[in-house]
C-alpha cells in the first residue's frame, strides 16, 4: 500500500505551493489515476512519489516505510516512464533496453520481447535518436517494464500516439495491472482514465478537488440522459432528455407511447465533463 498525506512542494519557496496538502491511498494492483491539465502538480507529485525531488512537507510511505527511508531493494522494484523521452541517442533500442537490464540486481525481461510488445521490434537496431516522438514514447514505456517492475508510475503513456498505437499500450497497463503491479497513472486524457483507472483523483492547481472510482464520480457529479430519435412525417427528430426532471420524464413517456422512437440511448457524464464542472476550466 502507498500512502500520501498532507504532501506539499513549493519551488521557490515564496508561499505558491505546484502541491498544496494533497493525501490519498492506493491499494496493491490497483491502477490510481491522477487526472489534470498541464501545470496542476501531476509530475511534481510523481518526482516526489519516486525520490526525483526532495521531500519538503507531508509524508510518502510504501507498505509503511517512508520514502526517504527506501533503500536499493525498493528501486529494483519500481518501473517509471516519463512524459518526455529521455533515451541514449547513439545508441539503438534494443541497446537501449540492455544497458538499462543491466543496471538491475534481478530477473529481467526480455529486451527482444519488450521491443515486440509494443511494435518496435521491427526498429530494435535502429539509433534512438532517428525514433520519431511516438516510437521514443514507446520505447521509454517498454524500458519501464525490463525489471519486472510491482510498483509502475507512468506519466502521459500514450501522448503522441496513434490509436492503434495507445491501445496496444493500453492493454498492456491492464496486463500488468491483473498480473497484480499496482500503477500510478498521471495523464490529462480523461477517457484513457475513465478505461484504465479503478481510482481517479481530479487535481486542479494543486489540489484534489475530487477523487473516486470513475463510474461513482460520474453517478455523484453527472446528469444522466437519454438520447432519442423518432420519426415524423419521414423525417428524424432527435431529442436530449434528463430524466431526473420531472417534466422531462413525462415527455420521454410521451414519446415512447407515440410509438415513433426508432433508437434511443441513456447517456453519462464524461469524466472530463465533471472535471470542468468541478473546477470552471478544461483539460488544454
Amino acid at each position: 500500500m502507498i500512502t500520501v498525506q498532507n504532501l506539499r512542494h513549493d519551488y521557490e519557496g515564496k508561499g505558491a505551493c505546484a502541491v498544496d496538502d494533497i493525501s490519498f491511498t492506493i491499494n496493491d494492483g490497483m491502477i490510481f489515476g491522477f487526472l489534470g491539465p498541464s501545470g496542476a502538480g501531476k509530475s511534481t507529485v510523481q518526482g516526489l512519489m519516486t525520490g526525483l525531488l526532495a521531500l519538503q512537507e507531508g509524508n510518502i510511505a510504501y507498505d509503511g516505510v517512508p520514502v526517504n527511508r527506501l533503500g536499493r531493494s525498493f528501486f529494483q522494484r519500481v518501473g517509471v516512464s516519463f512524459e518526455h523521452p529521455n533515451l541514449y541517442g547513439k545508441l539503438s533500442g534494443l541497446e537501449n533496453l540492455r544497458y538499462y537490464a543491466g543496471l538491475f540486481d534481478g530477473p529481467t525481461e526480455d529486451p527482444l520481447d519488450l521491443l515486440a510488445k509494443v511494435g518496435l521490434h521491427d526498429a530494435a537496431g535502429r539509433r534512438a535518436a532517428a525514433y520519431s516522438k511516438g516510437m521514443k514514447q514507446r520505447l521509454v514505456f517498454a524500458r519501464a517494464l525490463v525489471n519486472k517492475p510491482n510498483i509502475l508510475f507512468l506519466d502521459e503513456p500514450t501522448s503522441g500516439l496513434d490509436p492503434s498505437t495507445a491501445e496496444r499500450i493500453k492493454e498492456l497497463i491492464l496486463q500488468k495491472r491483473d498480473e497484480g503491479c499496482t500503477i500510478f497513472l498521471t495523464t490529462h486524457n480523461m477517457a484513457d482514465a475513465d478505461r484504465l483507472c479503478d481510482v481517479v483523483a481530479f487535481l486542479n492547481g494543486g489540489k484534489i478537488v475530487a477523487m473516486d472510482a470513475p463510474r461513482e464520480l460520474k453517478l455523484a457529479y453527472g446528469s444522466r440522459s437519454v438520447r432519442v430519435e423518432e420519426r415524423i412525417d419521414g423525417r428524424i427528430s432527435k431529442h436530449t432528455l434528463f430524466p431526473e426532471k420531472p417534466e422531462e420524464a413525462a415527455k420521454l413517456k410521451a414519446l415512447i407511447d407515440g410509438g415513433r422512437i426508432e433508437t434511443m440511448h441513456s447517456q453519462e457524464a464524461t469524466l472530463e465533463e465533471i472535471f470542468i464542472k468541478l473546477t470552471g476550466r478544461g483539460l488544454g
